[in-house]
This record gives structure tokens, sequence and C-alpha cells, in this order.
């Protein structure tokens, strides 16, 4: 499905699959997040559950395009110890979304920005480059976080 992120828009033909695993190994599961994203999954997570008989476990949650259903239940099979899946079909609000940029004492880092009926409603300093800088310069990621999101702020005043 492919659509322009500046417009708000709803989809309609989304599946959210899902597993309940309660004999494999908690730390594969960053893996089989990974494997799944790169099959092409919206959204990824888990959700610790208690099973029958009291047995701890994880719910895997994958919010995905119906057409991509296959290549992601084939990672799910051949990653996880499942024998089942459920789907749900669902319909997913997406605001709009824009990526602005902000210059902060460590150089110029994104902001991820988010539109409903217009009207700016959300926005967040991208992880991956506040993470970077912070490992970079050796400041607290908080810090670089709100560093960020002050020029943001003073930009839009």
């Amino acid at each position: 499905m492919s659509f322009n992120h500046r417009d708000e828009h709803v989809d309609d033909h989304m599946l959210l699959v899902q597993a309940n695993l309660d004999d494999m190994n908690p730390e594969w599961v960053s893996f089989l997040m990974d494997k799944l994203f790169d099959a092409g999954a919206n959204d990824v997570y888990v959700v610790p559950i208690i099973m029958k008989k009291g047995r701890p476990g994880i719910m895997l949650n994958v919010l995905i395009e119906e057409e991509r259903l296959s290549a992601v239940e084939e990672v799910i099979f051949s990653e996880s110890t499942t024998l089942g899946l459920r789907y749900l079909h669902a319909s997913c609000h997406r605001l709009a979304r824009e990526f602005e940029h902000v210059e902060t004492k460590w150089g110029t880092l994104t902001v991820k920005v988010g539109y409903h009926a217009g009207k700016l409603v959300q926005f967040a300093p991208e992880f991956k480059e506040c993470e970077q800088v912070a490992k970079q310069y050796g400041v607290p990621l908080k810090q670089v976080y709100e560093e960020v999101r002050l020029q943001f702020l003073q930009r839009h005043k």
C-alpha cells in the first residue's frame, strides 16, 4: 500500500496478526521483530501475558497490510515457536506526517511531526539521531531530546 505521508488518512485493509508464545526463549523476540519489519510489517509489539496453568508467555502482535500476510506468516512460523495465528481485521487512522530539521549545538537533527485536520498535534525527535549524538558527545540522551524539542517549539511559537 502506497500513500503520501503528508496526507492524513485511514487504511481500511489492515490485519493484526497475533500469536501467543509460552515456550520460546524471550531473547529471540528482538530478532523476530527485526525480521517482521524486514518482511513489511507496519508495527510489531509484544505484550507479557499469563497463559493457561499460570505459564508466563508473550503475545506477539503484528500490524500489516493484507497483501503482506504470506511473508509475515513465513517469518512467524519459521522464527517463533507458535503453532497457530489469529487474524483481526483493522482500520488504522494515520496522521499526516512530515519531517522537519532543527539546529542544535550538536548540529542539525530531525523531528517527526504529526498533523490532525491540518493542526500540529504531535512531534518527536528521531531516536537514532539523538542516540548517536548522545554517544558521540557523551551527553545524556534525555538532554539531547530536550534540546531538540526546545528548538522545535521555539520555531513554532
